[in-house]
């Protein structure tokens, strides 16, 4: 039977809260509100629970709300917000979450202590829950990548069939699609993207989709840059790779020259003695596209791809919009277990009943098995690219995940910094994490320069940590690059290239680090010594202001005291200074003390008069300008 936490409360005369302490000490799953119970653990229950009547602790979860703390003491809200505003200032509405510290604050004035716990989750009941079958062959999934207009979608067009590329506003692939095409040896399930931004995005949130990348190269264009930074993305994701050189019917093609460009960028084709399967095609007249599905079954083979269908459900989301009259429409590519229209699941952050399910083809199913990508409606919200799904029982269990997780990320976002990479903690971050390699993205005005600094930083290394560039090219710092560096843990460097605004902006946003530089000297010292774990901090000077010594004052005990006026700026205690006696400098280091008529000050600003000395000197003279300024680090 279910059992309600709030109407056990009141029948025992105790807090919630200490119900709830009850039932995690016992080991009972509930999601804060209900469980499930029968008569025998209900006496355990009505047992604890009386024991804690004299009981001065109460469980709460982190996090918790005004809301909760109220339920738990059994006090009225309005009282407990009273007391927030006039005890401990604290201006929050009752369903705002509390940090552990406020919420502590809060229960110890009324006399009591808090334990902070987790809930249990809810988990599916046992008769209805999936049962377990067994791993069998599953379908591989592809994703498409290279550069544009080299016939992605043109060579996806010939596979399934269908027309995409004309109804598309100049042949470009305006959406994220998932097909499916049915071959006498199997199934291959495509995801045709509209460039490897989005491959990475996936990644970047930890949703590994793609079983093998198809990498798309015209036999008359060769490499372009587009090609270069899908490969580095393919690389960086630790995918297996197969190269389509496409377009092999033109008259200027010449397939041979792109084999020939491939070890460039750290692809070994088999011709070559290499690992990376080549094939040429034709997405014209399909020459050569029935042995390229060959090679990707063999490969997805040699792989041994598996899935359970009667496994627990996982899945992840390839695109998701909301759509009028429609609601939030997800497309998922399911990846163990089976989907079925009327399911719970949560998908990320968001939750819902499964209302209808169509296929590819706009076809209605009522389930879906490993490697099917099927469009759902019926989720709350939209949910992001790259969130993975989960199954529950109920539309009530699955609510009240998917607002835990809300709440969670709310209160992560207001207490947790960002783990970033930075050069500055690569020694922390060796330390906790065990990092070996330091990932970096290189870009500079010129391929010279770029083929300059890659040589030199791929010989920095020690014994503990090395230097690996995953993306090198031309020309500024892009918000693709920002991508690439956030799912990769990458810093990226520019070498006389500058960050875009968009990158700029996202790079704050996601804390990637970007380093620019105009000698190639000083980039290279800088990696070195990151890489040694010795990074010395980098100060700027920043010119505070100038001061005229007018008279020298002497003083039995203070010594010499130079009477100044400050002309332009101020002038601080402890500022750094530089004392110039024409254009000759004759003092470099710091202020000692500095006094206004006879009183110690810590900064005189323009048009005053001051009292200064300096730190063991004292030969200063009438005329002497006094340059102030600060040393500000720029290297955090």
């Amino acid at each position: 039977m279910t059992a309600n936490i709030a109407e056990l409360a009141s029948e025992f005369e105790i807090r919630p809260g200490q119900v709830y302490l009850v039932l995690n000490d016992l080991g009972i799953e509930h999601d804060g509100v209900s469980f499930e119970v029968d008569n025998d653990t209900l006496d355990l229950v009505r047992a604890g629970s009386l024991e804690q009547l004299e009981s001065k602790l109460i469980a709460l979860k982190p996090g918790c709300t005004p809301r909760d703390i109220a339920l738990a003491l059994g006090i009225g809200q309005p009282e407990i917000q009273k007391a927030m505003i006039s005890k401990f200032r604290i201006m929050k509405a009752v369903g705002n979450a509390l940090t552990d510290e406020e919420a502590t604050k809060i229960v110890e004035s009324y006399g009591f202590e808090v334990t902070f716990k987790e809930a249990a989750k809810p988990k599916p009941k046992a008769s209805d829950a999936p049962k377990k079958g067994g791993a069998i062959k599953r379908s591989p999934v592809v994703t498409i990548m290279g550069h544009v207009d080299h016939g992605k979608t043109s060579l996806l067009d010939y596979i399934r069939k269908a027309n995409v590329a004309a109804k598309e506003a100049g042949g470009i692939t305006q959406h994220i699609g998932a097909y499916q095409v049915e071959l006498p040896e199997g199934l291959i399930t495509f995801l045709d993207t509209p460039g490897h931004a989005a491959f990475t995005n996936m990644r970047a949130r930890g949703a590994k989709v793609t079983d093998i990348a198809i990498l798309v190269v015209a036999a008359d264009d060769g490499i372009m840059p587009q090609t270069a930074e899908a490969i580095q993305h393919i690389l960086a994701a630790d995918c297996p790779m197969i190269v389509a050189v496409n377009k092999i019917d033109k008259p200027s093609a010449n397939p041979d020259r792109v084999l020939q460009q491939l070890p460039e960028h750290n692809v070994i084709p088999e011709a070559y003695g290499g690992q990376v399967i080549t094939q040429n095609v034709s997405a014209h007249t399909g020459e050569g596209v029935p042995e390229l599905l060959e090679l990707i079954l063999l490969q997805a083979d040699v792989m041994e791809l598996k899935a359970d269908p009667k496994g627990e459900l996982k899945g992840v989301v390839i695109e998701a919009k909301l759509e009028k009259g429609r609601g939030p429409v997800a497309t998922l590519l399911i990846q163990n277990g089976t989907l079925k229209t009327g399911d719970s699941i949560v998908v990320g952050n968001t939750y819902g009943r499964i209302k209808a399910m169509t296929d590819y083809r706009g076809e209605k199913l009522t389930e879906a098995g490993p490697s099917v990508p099927v469009e759902i409606l019926g989720l709350n919200e939209v949910p992001g690219a790259g969130d993975t799904l989960q199954w529950f029982v109920d539309e009530k269990s699955a609510r009240e995940v998917a607002d835990n997780r809300v709440m969670g990320d709310r209160i992560k976002s207001m207490t947790t910094a960002s783990r970033g990479l930075t050069l500055s903690k690569l020694r922390q971050r060796m330390q906790d994490d065990g990092l070996r390699v330091l990932n970096l993205i290189v870009k500079a005005d010129v391929q010279g320069s770029v083929e300059a600094v890659k040589g030199m930083l791929e010989k920095v290394r020690n014994s503990e940590v090395e230097c690996k560039i995953i993306l090198s090219g031309v020309g500024s710092i892009n918000k693709a690059d920002v991508d690439l560096a956030a799912a990769s843990e990458s810093i990226i460097v520019g070498f006389n290239s500058k960050p875009e605004g968009e990158a700029k902006k996202e790079a704050e946003k996601r804390k990637v680090e970007i380093r620019t530089y105009s000698i190639i000297y000083e980039l290279i010292e800088d990696i070195e010594a990151a890489v040694k774990g010795m990074l010395a901090p980098k100060f700027e000077e920043h010119e505070l202001g100038t001061i005229e010594i007018r008279v020298r004052l002497s003083f039995s005990k203070k010594g010499l005291i130079a009477g100044s006026y400050v002309q332009e700026g101020k002038v601080t205690r402890n500022a750094k200074v530089r004392i110039k006696r024409g254009r000759e400098v004759v003092y470099e280091g710091s202020v000692a003390t500095l006094k206004h008529l006879k009183d110690d000050v810590r900064e005189v600003t323009m048009g005053m008069e001051c009292g200064i000395t300096f730190d063991n000197w004292e030969d200063f003279q009438e005329g002497d300008i006094v340059e102030a300024y600060e040393l500000v680090q720029v290297n955090e």
